[in-house]
């Protein structure tokens, strides 16, 4: 027997169907709404309860971050724009018009995390125009989370219906 088909046989090499791509999908999620700009959630939680040493803290990662973001984004943020549709271009027709379903797990991985880039852009550039510090800074930093949570809602059920649907369509056999 060959050794390939014995490895795919015993493991499902789909993406939906395979439980790595949806612990993957959990961790990637938990992880985008945990860290806010670069921040463990947590710092923001200890500042808003009014420790000083967790508010300096905090001012000064969101400080150096959004430097950091803002600072890429003017330098390279064209390129990286150019490149991040050309690759979310290039799953995007791999995956549904040519059918590959990595690509589809992917795309669906890979495009609100996109979204969540842009917004994390826009939040940086809202805290240094309003020199944000103090309670706006922690309100901010919620709303961006708050938001970040809703896009993953979104994309988990979006992705649960599409993966749904691909196990239902495709069968046990992949086809």
């Amino acid at each position: 027997m060959d050794w390939y088909q014995t490895l795919f046989e015993l493991i499902d090499m789909r993406s939906f169907s395979n439980l790595w791509f949806w612990i993957v999908l959990a961790v990637v999620w938990s992880t985008a709404s945990h860290w806010v700009l670069g921040v463990p959630f947590d710092m923001v939680l200890r500042a808003r309860r009014e420790e000083q040493q967790a508010q300096v803290d905090l001012e000064d990662l969101i400080r150096i971050n959004v430097n950091r973001l803002l600072y890429i984004g003017q330098v390279s943020g064209l390129w990286l724009a150019g490149f991040a549709c050309f690759f979310l271009t290039t799953l995007g027709l791999l995956g549904f018009v040519y059918a590959f379903e990595f690509a589809q797990a992917v795309f669906l991985l890979a495009f609100p995390l996109s979204i969540i880039g842009m917004l994390s852009l826009s939040t940086a550039r809202l805290i240094r125009e309003q020199d944000a510090s103090g309670a706006l800074l922690i309100k901010r930093l919620y709303r961006h989370r708050l938001y970040t949570q809703i896009i993953g809602m979104i994309s988990i059920f979006v992705t649960a219906l599409w993966g749904m649907y691909q196990n239902i369509s495709l069968g046990p056999l992949g086809g």
